[in-house]
């Protein structure tokens, strides 16, 4: 059947990111959770140093994932045999390491460097500082607030710096060009994802959406419109990293588990922001359709200024929340937002974590919340940059970020409270995901 429903495949590559930078907000959420903030620290060392110590279990491990993913995970794509990563003691550490992404799936540019994000509120590093080059393949954007610091191996660290420094990796390029129709993705062989499921496969920062986004509750008959949607890839990756976190836990291996399993979390943090749950949180199925099908018919103004407003919406609510994180960080002042990421009492009103809670509790969660939150971006925002379908804030945010900043609409209150919810959420789900990955690998009594 034809796909009707082409609007939000323009609109996602715009969208590839969810909530700015994750870090700031994990230092916040895990601060105070004992099994983070009384852990001991632990020694940093290079990732080759774990894969040469535990080749074989990590074949095993990645073997079982992939086994598990085929069975269980909706629309997996099948790892080709030819990646499998099989143990070879006489290889070298280079090959070794290129042969563990190929397993994996991830980019062939990705660093895994020795690094730590520094949290906002801590005075300067002593730690010399690491160019953003040496961290992450993407050229970072105009106001990118990452601080980044090397470590040495051997170096004792704290596993909450190393948790919440991990939680904002994947973006740095992990999930760039793995499609077959991205320019410079792997060949000989292919990775096995096939085309790009949704959105424009030239545009290099949109390759990464699949990973990072979750559409499972659309309904039927979206579905049925436009099953290309079915398949992202954001459950593979928690699966994948979380599994690893286990075993480097279970292996002596304590920096990496800490590091592979803030790689997870980064995941399941993604599908709590609505505009990564919902492909457009602010207009109705029956909308889309009819702004789809007048487009189809020569009239595409509607669609293309319903493309702009989610793009801008999503745009203005992550400025503002990184905005707010940010400023009471370096003020070493905390607000509604601190407070919500910190508040371990909501832990406990949802299930156990388990595979399935990333699509039935995390992802069904923000998608119900999306028309709340889109709605509090329209009234709390500066009406021009969330109502007006010819401004794209995104082509413009150099020249109109300040004034975004200063000029608040009446209901900022409102927005803010808004995001302080989402971001409840964010804190919950992310110490719930971390228990579990704890206590599969028996730190934590189950």
């Amino acid at each position: 059947m034809r796909q009707l429903l082409l609007l939000p495949a323009l609109l996602l590559p715009l969208l590839a990111q969810a909530w700015g930078n994750h870090s700031p907000m994990c230092y916040r959420a895990f601060e105070r959770m004992p099994e983070v903030a009384n852990a001991a620290a632990v020694k940093a060392e290079p990732l080759v140093d774990f894969l040469r110590d535990q080749e074989a279990a990590i074949a095993r491990t990645l073997d079982a994932q992939e086994a598990w993913a085929r069975e269980h995970l909706k629309g997996h794509a099948a790892r080709p045999d030819a990646l499998r990563f099989v143990a070879d003691a006489q290889r070298s550490d280079a090959d070794r390491l290129a042969a563990f992404l190929r397993a994996l799936r991830l980019s062939p540019q990705s660093k895994l460097a020795l690094y730590l994000q520094v949290d906002p509120r801590d005075a300067e590093s002593t730690r010399p500082a690491l160019a953003v080059a040496e961290v992450s393949a993407v050229t970072p954007t105009k106001g990118a607030t990452q601080r980044f610091v090397a470590l040495q191996t051997g170096e004792a660290v704290a596993p909450l710096a190393v948790l919440a420094s991990a939680c904002d990796e994947p973006d740095y390029g992990h999930d760039l060009n793995l499609f077959d129709d991205n320019p410079g993705s792997p060949k000989s062989p292919a990775y096995g994802f096939g085309n790009q499921p949704f959105g424009n496969p030239a545009v290099a920062i949109g390759s990464q959406a699949p990973f990072h986004m979750g559409f499972f509750h659309q309904g039927a008959v979206f579905n049925t419109l436009a099953p290309s949607f079915a398949r992202t890839f954001t459950e593979l990756r928690v699966q994948q990293y979380g599994g690893l976190a286990v075993l480097a836990w279970q292996t002596g291996h304590a920096y990496w588990g800490w590091r592979f399993a803030g790689l997870a979390l980064h995941h399941v943090e993604d599908l709590t922001q609505p505009y990564h749950s919902s492909a457009a949180p602010g207009a109705s199925l029956g909308h889309m359709m009819w702004v789809n099908l007048k487009a189809q018919l020569g009239a595409p103004a509607d669609r293309q200024g319903l493309v702009v407003l989610q793009s801008n919406r999503h745009f203005v609510l992550e400025r503002f929340q990184t905005n707010w994180i940010m400023d009471a960080a370096r003020k070493r002042q905390d607000g509604p937002l601190e407070a919500a990421l910190r508040d371990g009492s909501r832990d406990a009103h949802y299930p156990a974590w388990s595979p399935a809670y990333v699509r039935d509790v995390v992802a069904a969660e923000a998608f119900a919340a999306g028309p709340a939150t889109d709605a509090a971006v329209v009234v709390g925002a500066p009406a021009k940059f969330v109502t007006d379908p010819n401004f794209d804030f995104a082509a413009n945010e150099s020249q109109f970020g300040p004034e975004l900043s200063r000029d608040m609409q009446g209901q900022r209150d409102a927005l803010q409270a808004r995001i302080a919810e989402l971001l409840g959420h964010f804190g919950a789900h992310s110490r719930n995901a971390l228990r579990g990955l704890l206590k599969q690998a028996n730190l934590l009594p189950r």
